[in-house]
């Protein structure tokens, strides 16, 4: 069955998720969906030196709202943020350093700037995609401990500051690679049989909607999306798929056409209307199973998930905090 699922998911891909696609598609945008002053406004941007996360958190910066940068590497974060603030001029742009396959460094961020900061907007975008299976300081399979239990941590820690704010919204940034795997629980740290990065980034990004689906449903007061951002030409493509990179290159999305439906979600008044929990791309929700692909997973594989990862999350938050 894996073959039909990567055999649709391809052949969609190429007729949805290249430059092409989206350019299709936003024949239909309404421009003003976005043309917003969001002043005032605070949004938490990770993984926001490059890629799609620097594209988001420029827009968001040019309509004036406040922006938190959330990154792993300081030195190439100072110069995104030189390069936000100088073409933009938001003096608002915040940096802070943080690593998301560090379970504790984001428990201790989430506690202080929950102390500091006001938050209307939480953007997942931090994400990697590791080919060889390696193991963080703390014993976790680095592509889990990024993607599944960093997203984790990252939300449920600031669910709390998120609910007291006005129009409370978190957007994932997943991919529709998610659509070839159906979630296992069984084996979250890949340390069975053999590796496959892509595959397991895939899981992780299946893991990522499940994870929306379920915050959707236990917090009614904060809008919840998660979304593909297509086929995009960021420096992450390159690294991690350099085969996939050098095949399809002259026929990627620019960074800022993949950062659109983030952008779009998280700031427009149109993205609220819908309900809370949906998979987006280009600006519509789309369903999260391919037809006949057998993804779907029994209620009970999703509240383990939540189990599993609620157990990993306290066992480092009683580390971290003390």
């Amino acid at each position: 069955m894996s073959w039909y699922r990567n055999t649709v998911w391809f052949v969609k891909g190429l007729r949805e998720y290249t430059r092409c696609g989206y350019e299709s598609a936003s024949k239909h945008f309404n421009p003003a969906d976005v043309e917003v002053d969001v002043a005032g406004r605070s949004f938490l941007v990770t993984g926001a030196n490059s890629g799609i996360g620097k594209a988001t958190a420029k827009e968001i910066a040019r309509r004036g709202g406040t922006v938190h940068l959330v990154c792993r590497n300081k030195e190439r974060a100072e110069v995104a943020k030189e390069e936000i603030v100088t073409e933009t001029g938001n003096q608002n742009i915040f940096l802070h350093i943080v690593d998301l396959s560090n379970p504790k460094e984001i428990w201790k961020f989430a506690e202080k700037f929950q102390n500091e900061h006001k938050l209307n907007v939480l953007i997942n975008n931090a994400g990697c995609m590791v080919n060889n299976r390696e193991l963080t300081e703390d014993g976790l399979e680095k592509n889990f401990a990024t993607n599944t239990l960093g997203t984790y941590i990252m939300t449920t820690a600031l669910v709390p500051l998120l609910e007291k704010a006005a129009d409370a919204r978190v957007i994932t940034v997943s991919s529709g690679g998610m659509l070839v795997q159906k979630l296992d629980i069984s084996d979250l740290q890949s340390g069975n049989g053999p590796f496959d990065g892509t595959m397991v980034y895939a899981q992780n990004k299946r893991q990522q909607v499940v994870l929306t689906e379920q915050w959707a449903k236990a917090h009614r007061n904060i809008h919840f999306s998660v979304m593909h951002p297509g086929w995009a030409d960021t420096p992450a493509v390159r690294s991690s798929m350099p085969d996939f990179y050098e095949r399809m290159k002259n026929s990627l999305r620019t960074e800022a056409q993949g950062a659109d439906t983030v952008l779009w979600l998280a700031v427009s008044a149109e993205a609220t209307k819908l309900p809370s929990g949906l998979f987006f791309q280009d600006r519509q929700p789309v369903p999260t199973h391919l037809p006949l692909a057998y993804t779907h997973s029994p209620p009970e594989d999703e509240e383990k998930l939540m189990e599993l990862l609620e157990e990993f999350s306290q066992k480092f938050k009683s580390v971290s905090l003390g």
